[in-house]
């Protein structure tokens, strides 16, 4: 069963977030900070040119016949021109008398000699830039203060504003998208090496604890190195499963033999039928556990080279045909004939080890369920694809339970009298599959089953 995994939220999804949330922060601040100083520089400009229009007006002022001129000059206010036709206001005074221009226009108090006053006033509903300069005239007989106000709307200059703001908008809007292209890159690319080392571990068959070798940025090396130690820890664990079971497959097989051979003498000595029947059902529960621990072996090595086959190039004609040698005394005292039948030559890439045990295993079922004086056929062909059939005449399987036979333990009803533990086709079925291969059960149209291993 596989365990469930509790996720929560997205190492990928956080990172994105990340960016692409410093990003937007970022435009943010760069459009008000470029807004702001462009605003300044914008306003400096302004305030540069009311200046100096003030110092012309205040320089174009004389005493004169003891009386206050001022001749205007006419780049005083030609200089404030816009493209807006922004609004001009003046106001000229000597000491606190109105000489000329908007007696209602702000004032704003500066002290002689000193630089121009600039500030934003309201005017008329308006939103007008001031400033304002003083000078002192001396005359023969006179000496007078002279104060000059100029303001101007600001429409050239919201305009101006508007434009810049609008253009740093769209630089902002911009550089954010292309921050969040590059957010959503290298955050792929981030996650990448994950994503490899996730495959490269997914991949691997359940016996397949080797070490992994590859490269990985430097934050993920803890995540490997307790990976690998894990893995190491699992094989040595493994390993010593293995050992057991062979260990105590040969531990449990020998003293039975050696139980099985003095029950045979005994049942030769004793006359009573009784103690003959209880001798031959020990006989039999010894053969059925001796067989058991065999399959049991062989099956627990099947699990452990599965997945690290140790492919050679053989021919299958060989390999049967030297299992049919090697089973056929065994056939021979149950007066059944091994037929071998098929091409001269199929050769295939393949585990020796494993294929022997699972074609060992189907002959020798089909040895125990075969009737007495018939006969097995074993069928090895290379077309369409190298396959190797065996056919016995037997009962055949029991058509409604066909499917779960390949399964571990699981016997057919007519094996209640005949020696098994039920692991001969699942071992089959095993080693197929480790070579990519299928295992087909099927009955004859006459009487028999037909068990086919495809590569």
């Amino acid at each position: 069963m596989t365990e469930t995994v509790h996720i929560r939220g997205s190492l990928r999804n956080q990172l994105a977030i990340t960016l692409v949330g410093g990003a937007a922060l970022l435009a943010v601040l760069i459009f008000i900070i470029v807004r702001s100083y462009a605003a300044q520089i914008a306003q400096q400009g302004q305030d540069d040119i009311l200046g100096a229009s003030v110092t012309s007006i205040l320089d174009a002022a004389v005493i004169r016949n003891g009386a206050i001129e001022i001749d205007f000059p006419y780049a005083s206010f030609s200089m404030l021109n816009t493209e807006s036709d922004d609004r001009v206001f003046y106001a000229i005074y000597q000491d606190d008398k109105l000489l000329s221009g908007y007696p209602n226009l702000p004032r704003a108090s500066v002290s002689t000699g000193m630089e121009s006053d600039f500030r934003t006033e309201l005017f008329d509903a308006t939103a007008i830039r001031l400033a304002t300069a003083s000078r002192v005239l001396i005359g023969a007989k006179l000496r007078t203060n002279i104060t000059v106000s100029v303001a101007q709307t600001q429409d050239a200059l919201s305009g101006t504003l508007n434009r810049i703001s609008r253009n740093v908008g769209l630089f902002g809007t911009g550089f954010f998208l292309l921050t969040t292209l590059l957010s959503v890159w290298v955050t792929s690319t981030t996650i990448t090496p994950l994503r490899r080392l996730t495959n490269s571990v997914t991949r691997r068959g359940p016996q397949d604890l080797s070490p992994v070798v590859r490269h990985v940025p430097a934050e993920m090396a803890p995540l490997v190195s307790s990976l690998n130690n894990l893995m190491a820890r699992l094989d040595q664990s493994l390993k010593q499963s293995e050992d057991f079971i062979a260990e105590a497959a040969h531990r449990v097989r020998t003293p039975l033999a050696t139980v099985r051979s003095h029950a045979e003498a005994t049942l030769h000595r004793v006359e009573r039928e009784d103690n003959r029947k209880a001798l031959r059902a020990m006989m039999r529960a010894i053969d059925e556990s001796s067989r058991a621990a065999g399959q049991l072996l062989d099956h627990a090595m099947i699990t452990f080279r599965a997945d690290h086959l140790e492919l050679h190039k053989l021919d299958l004609v060989d390999v049967v045909s030297d299992l049919v040698t090697r089973l056929s005394p065994i056939a021979e005292m149950k007066h059944i004939e091994l037929h071998l039948h098929g091409d001269m030559s199929v050769v295939v890439y393949g585990d020796p080890i494993l294929l022997q045990n699972a074609f060992r295993n189907i002959i020798d079922n089909a040895l125990k369920y075969a009737p007495s004086e018939s006969g097995i056929n074993i069928f090895v062909h290379a077309k369409p694809r190298p396959t190797v059939e065996i056919q016995d005449q037997g009962t055949g399987f029991p058509p409604n339970k066909m499917s779960e036979l390949v399964a571990r333990f699981s016997r057919g009803e007519n094996a209640k009298d005949t020696i098994g533990s039920g692991l001969g086709l699942t071992i089959a079925q095993d080693v197929a599959t480790a070579h990519k291969g299928t295992l087909t059960l099927s009955n004859l149209q006459r009487s028999g089953a037909c068990v086919t291993f495809s590569f």
